[in-house]
């Protein structure tokens, strides 16, 4: 082969391999336009959480009407008022642990998670979050940095328990006439706080602007457990009269399907194949609306933060819709 022969193929691999070289970037380019994740939307009937389009906003709570499950709330950060509408399904996390909507306190500070509705409003809520359930499921505390006896003022760093995240300096806690106290699951004073002491609290706004004005403050963990145990024995007292809530899925004839909802599990979870219990209708204010039908469980499945079960009725169910709230409780 001559020289220039050798040349011309050098110069053509060369022009092969730059052609080659821009077909395959661009093909990765191609590849990763891939179309974005659809947003799914809440619909009624079902136990939707759009995680892929959600706010979860502190504020205080400003309204709410039990009956329609609506309500609004100030968001602290912009002094905006936020109207919303609770799911059936919506997970209610009051001191700490699981509640319901009557629950909270007209000025409580919470986190609230909205959806966006049809009009792309922030509006369809799926939970309230209070001060408590946050630090407590964070494992997070305020730790006093500064003592103000005369305002009853606390400097504080919000951080984990052993600090290895500092989530916020410079804050401060109000507290008045209306503060109380915890230490050891028993009242305590003001004086009782020192500085370097890690607190828990429950607190609420003053209507404008971002401020903490305590109600409770936890010297401890144990005062915090003490209240969310109250809770705890609260709220099973509460579905073992009224029933765990959950969405009707079929019925047909004796036969039902249904998907119950996170906040009932405690209930729930006791449930198996052969247990004796009584499915009436409700309304999307969770309240029955009729007669409840006795039955029995024929099968529970574990799906997520929800329990799709099947349920044989000893009567053909009549006054129950599809999609529809029920609430579901042991026979007695």
């Amino acid at each position: 082969m001559t020289n220039h022969a050798a040349q011309s193929i050098i110069r053509l691999s060369g022009i092969s391999i730059a052609f080659l070289l821009c077909a395959a970037a661009r093909l990765p380019a191609a590849e990763s336009a891939k179309p974005a994740k659809p947003i799914r939307q809440i619909t009624p009937g079902k136990v939707i959480i759009p995680f892929e389009k959600m706010r979860r906003i502190w504020g205080e709570l400003v309204s709410v009407d039990l009956e329609t499950r609506t309500g609004t709330f100030r968001a602290e950060s912009e002094d905006k008022i936020y109207r919303f509408s609770v799911m059936p399904y919506a997970e209610m996390l009051h001191h700490a642990t699981k509640g319901q909507l009557r629950d909270f306190k007209i000025g409580e500070r919470a986190i609230f998670r909205l959806h966006v509705n049809e009009a792309d409003e922030w509006y369809w809520l799926t939970y309230i979050q209070d001060e408590m359930n946050m630090l407590n499921g964070h494992k997070e505390y305020y730790f006093v940095e500064t003592i103000d006896a005369t305002t009853g003022r606390i400097g504080f760093t919000w951080a984990k328990g052993d600090k290895s995240f500092i989530r916020e300096k410079g804050l401060f806690l109000e507290t008045d006439a209306e503060t109380q106290y915890w230490k050891d699951g028993k009242p305590a004073k003001f004086s009782d706080i020192k500085v370097g002491d890690k607190l828990r609290t429950k607190s609420h706004g003053n209507g404008k602007g971002r401020s903490r004005i305590a109600w409770h403050v936890f010297l401890d963990d144990a005062s915090l457990l003490k209240f969310r145990d109250e809770q705890i024995a609260v709220h099973t007292a509460h579905l073992a009269k009224d029933g765990a809530p959950g969405y009707v899925d079929r019925v047909e004839g004796t036969e039902m399907d249904l998907t119950m909802f996170q906040n009932g599990l405690s209930l729930v979870e006791k449930l198996k194949p052969g247990t004796k219990v009584i499915v009436t209708p409700a309304g999307t204010n969770l309240k029955a609306t009729g007669l409840g039908i006795p039955g029995q469980i024929v099968r529970i499945t574990a799906r997520g933060n929800v329990r799709p079960l099947t349920l044989r009725l000893d009567r053909t169910a009549e006054g129950f819709e599809v999609p529809g709230v029920v609430r579901l409780r042991l026979e007695r």
